[in-house]
């Protein structure tokens, strides 16, 4: 069974250790650097081009406002970008979206983030799965799977969170946290990650069984 599952998670909520855990025992891959590296290949620029686009990255949000601002000169002058550096960003959503796509379809997958319950909402057998919590608790839970400090983990919900909500608002125009999106929510700072997996395994094989069922 070619089971499909994407993961929504706010920061803190332990998606980075909930994904790879379902893919496992789900037997499918868990698509995480293949994405970028997918969309490097398409591009043809080099992996990190696209990892500095990717969603994932915390800086998405600071880039995108600063890229509205008029270029230096120093930048005009004289000074060679990196490749890819001048591709707008609606060419790297589009290949991640080609890229979620082809990834998924001989073995399936786990993917997280990267707006994928949108990408694939009309994917037959997808579940899709939203990780969220209380702001104050998810920083208590990063800094204990992470080993960061409160500063740190305050700083990087600001950051993190902030950057994926513009980001799907920015290409999809909805909200990242609407239940509507999503088969399954879980607080998972209140249900232990080992439980939230098994959640979600059971969730995706129930929803891949009813689909095989005769209508």
């Amino acid at each position: 069974m070619r089971h499909v599952v994407t993961i929504s998670a706010s920061y803190g909520a332990g998606g980075a250790f909930i994904g790879p855990a379902v893919a496992e025992k789900l037997g499918v891959p868990f698509l995480d650097r293949a994405i970028p590296v997918a969309v490097a290949d398409d591009l043809r620029i080099p992996v990190e081009d696209a990892l500095s686009r990717d969603e994932q990255v915390q800086g998405w949000l600071t880039r995108v406002l600063s890229a509205a601002a008029p270029a230096s000169a120093d930048w005009m002058i004289g000074v060679t970008p990196p490749p890819g550096a001048l591709l707008p960003d609606a060419h790297f959503n589009a290949c991640t979206e080609r890229a979620i796509r082809a990834g998924i379809r001989e073995h399936g997958g786990v993917i997280l983030g990267r707006a994928a319950a949108i990408v694939l909402r009309d994917h037959a057998t997808a579940l899709h799965v939203r990780l969220h919590g209380d702001p104050d608790r998810r920083v208590r839970q990063a800094m204990e799977l992470l080993g960061v400090s409160e500063r740190e983990a305050r700083d990087a919900m600001t950051r993190n969170d902030s950057a994926r909500t513009a980001y799907v608002r920015h290409y999809y125009r909805t909200d990242p946290a609407g239940a509507e999106h999503y088969h399954l929510v879980l607080d998972s700072t209140r249900i232990p990650i080992e439980d939230c997996t098994e959640l979600i395994v059971k969730a995706a094989r129930a929803r891949s069984r009813v689909h095989a069922e005769p209508a």
